[in-house]
């Protein structure tokens, strides 16, 4: 490691950010007190938004889940999603695995009880841990930092709380597929790359899925590079009962990419199944629910690669 990279690396053990390591948290919660009343999701998207790390959804859950199921678990609480369009495109250069947190999401939350008002996001360590890019990458580093960054703007005063989630897990982090794209006469690579998210996202919608938002980015080295925002009420309203945190992960990012220099299209997700051991999720019924979720994705990719 050269010297400027320890010298970075410092910075963010000095500015309170994870930085990777065997037993880092792949989760980070920032928090502050807020009995005024004064922090709401919508001044945190503001002040994401003034920190360059962009907001593009920030949905009131509680708002959906009071009319699907009847009850809400917070006060408030929110799912929301952003990026860095300028560090994503250097990161892409290098990593397309950056598409599986492209983009990131975070849980915007409030514990009457403690008048706090709360947000988790992935730490250094859980971006380098999805991505497998390394936490040294001064790229990636800047992304944690910016992150940082919003955070502290966010909530003045707040203060990273002590996580103990459980950091390893005995499945695949990722869920990842190959395909040869077939073109029909006249069409290109991008036609049939168009064909196919249109037939997945009509598999994903009558299972209970959502889009929030997707992403077309453009990149001189790829044929294509699209990103997916989704969810499913069913799996995140249970999980977020006992862990608000679970917005780090969910909605979960999607990518469907292709090298120019490649023949095939690549297709990964970060593995919803491993939110159990992530979270110290105990409930079966709970656990049930997020390997049925992961089951689905998985089904209707396996179909449409074979």
């Amino acid at each position: 490691m050269n010297k400027i990279l320890k010298f970075l690396l410092g910075a963010f053990l000095l500015l309170g950010t994870s930085v990777y390591a065997e037993e880092t948290q792949n989760i980070q919660i920032f928090s502050v007190d807020n009995s005024k009343g004064t922090i709401s999701a919508k001044s945190v998207e503001k002040a994401f938004n003034d920190s360059d790390v962009l907001v593009d959804v920030n949905n009131d859950m509680n708002s959906i889940f009071s009319k699907r199921y009847g009850k809400v678990h917070h006060k408030n609480y929110n799912l929301a999603i952003f990026t860095s369009p300028k560090i994503v495109s250097k990161l892409m250069n290098k990593y397309p695995s950056i598409g599986l947190i492209t983009p990131l999401s975070m849980s915007i939350y409030e514990d009457t009880a403690k008048n706090t008002i709360s947000i988790a996001t992935l730490s250094l360590a859980g971006m380098a841990r999805i991505t497998k890019i390394p936490a040294t990458d001064p790229d990636l580093m800047e992304y944690a930092k910016a992150v940082d960054t919003a955070l502290h703007k966010a909530l003045p005063g707040g203060k990273y709380l002590s996580v103990t989630h459980n950091t390893k897990s005995s499945k695949p982090l990722t869920t990842e597929f190959t395909i040869e794209l077939e073109l029909e006469d006249g069409d290109t690579v991008v036609d049939a790359k168009d064909s196919f998210k249109e037939e997945f996202e009509g598999e994903l919608g009558p299972v209970g899925f959502l889009i929030p938002k997707s992403y077309t980015l453009q990149h001189d080295d790829y044929d294509f590079f699209d990103t997916y925002s989704i969810i499913r009420f069913n799996a995140i309203y249970p999980v977020s009962k006992n862990h608000p945190d679970a917005g780090a992960y969910a909605p979960f990012s999607l990518v469907i990419y292709k090298k120019k220099d490649e023949a095939v299209t690549h297709i990964a997700f970060p593995s919803i199944d491993n939110w159990i051991s992530d979270l110290d999720i105990t409930d079966k019924e709970t656990a049930d629910t997020i390997r049925e979720t992961h089951g689905m994705v998985k089904t209707i990719l396996e179909e449409l690669t074979e």
